[in-house]
């Protein structure tokens, strides 16, 4: 259980211990929905002056402040708190209560109010408002907070993964300016195919980083139509099938006369590219990649296995996360963006599905995508 501090700010003493009394043994559930329980530790004071001092050594989470004090009113401590910007909300109490004392209370910081003479379950009432109030306050700057250390942590991979690329390319034009490359033509095709091989891997690093923002945002065009997820199959292979037969790996589909799914061919494209790209990649030369799709249950499953180097489970539990590359001396040559695994679980729950790998170091993965519709 979650406990709040109160402090009940009054120069009644009557009025600070009934209150106290009513409080100690109250509970709040913000939101009927959930587990979360709030309970209250009661502070007191018997003047502005008093409560201010005691603020001035640690806020309290709500202030239930009488307006009519000795001393210092109700109205001069709230000045006093918003001119310190703490976040405490402050129930207003007053016996004298007057449409212009609630404007200037309210302008001051005041949260709410309870009229005096006020029963024990109108306190019960105020308090459950603001707490209600409170803790819709603390999740929005939490997910704000959140919403920071995303972006910043998204710009610095971002960073991270350009860094290299740019570093490398504006190398390669410092060769060919300052004449280190020679006039031999095919040393300055070398160093020019270099410097395109790492532009193609920041275009595909954009592209990347384009459909996964549109579909986390959910502002992804989709085209769903008719589609059949054999020729999507054949489009990918035929995409590697050079890079393939360069290494000796032999691929196969295996798969009914039809596949039929309504979707977006586009989509489909890239689950089975990025899939079939990745089984070649991280393959052995003269390794095998099969492509199987077949029905589960009301899903269609594809499944794209390889005889590659495989993964740990401890790489394997990361591997659909935004930017996780797996980074050991058989991969740090293979290119990639760390993004396609990622975008590629996103689409499958477009779809109602899922996408998992089971794999075993040495020995190959398997990675399983459903798809349902």
């Amino acid at each position: 259980m979650e406990t709040l501090r109160v402090l009940v700010v009054d120069d009644e003493t009557g009025m600070r211990l009934a209150v106290a009394r009513v409080l100690n043994t109250y509970t709040v559930r913000p939101h009927e929905s959930d587990e979360h329980v709030v309970g209250f530790a009661i502070e007191t004071a018997e003047s502005g002056e008093a409560a201010l001092e005691m603020m001035a050594a640690s806020a309290p989470d709500i202030l239930l402040l009488d307006m009519k004090l000795p001393g210092m009113s109700g109205l001069d401590v709230l000045r006093e708190l918003r001119e310190r910007r703490l976040e405490t909300l402050t129930v207003m109490i007053t016996a004298y209560a007057t449409l212009e004392t609630a404007i200037e209370a309210t302008k001051r910081g005041a949260h709410d109010f309870l009229p005096k003479p006020f029963t024990p379950e109108d306190l019960r009432v105020a308090i459950r408002r603001v707490v209600r109030h409170l803790v819709v306050q603390r999740e929005a700057r939490r997910l704000a907070e959140e919403k920071r250390q995303v972006r910043f942590q998204f710009i610095s991979v971002l960073g991270h993964e350009l860094k290299a690329p740019l570093a490398a390319v504006e190398g390669y034009l410092q060769i060919l300016k300052d004449g280190s490359a020679g006039s031999d033509p095919a040393v300055i095709a070398r160093v020019i195919d270099r410097a395109l091989i790492r532009t193609e891997g920041m275009r595909k690093l954009i592209v990347d980083l384009l459909n996964m923002t549109r579909i986390e945002s959910g502002q992804k065009r989709r085209d769903l139509a008719p589609a059949d997820l054999r020729d999507a199959a054949a489009g990918a292979v035929e995409t590697v099938a050079a890079a393939a037969a360069a290494r000796g790996i032999e691929i196969h589909v295996e798969a009914p006369d039809r596949a039929p799914l309504v979707a977006d061919r586009g989509e489909l494209d890239i689950i089975f590219n990025n899939l079939v790209s990745n089984a070649v990649k991280y393959n052995r030369d003269g390794g095998r990649v099969t492509v199987a799709i077949d029905r589960a249950g009301a899903a269609w499953r594809v499944r794209v296995a390889d005889t590659g180097i495989g993964l740990s489970p401890e790489d394997a539990q990361r591997l659909f996360h935004d930017f996780v590359r797996i980074r050991n001396e058989q991969t740090r040559l293979v290119p990639g963006t760390g993004l396609g695994l990622s975008i590629v679980k996103k689409l499958a729950q477009l779809y109602g599905g899922d996408a998992s790998v089971e794999s075993e170091p040495g020995t190959g993965s398997t990675f399983t995508v459903t798809l349902k519709g």
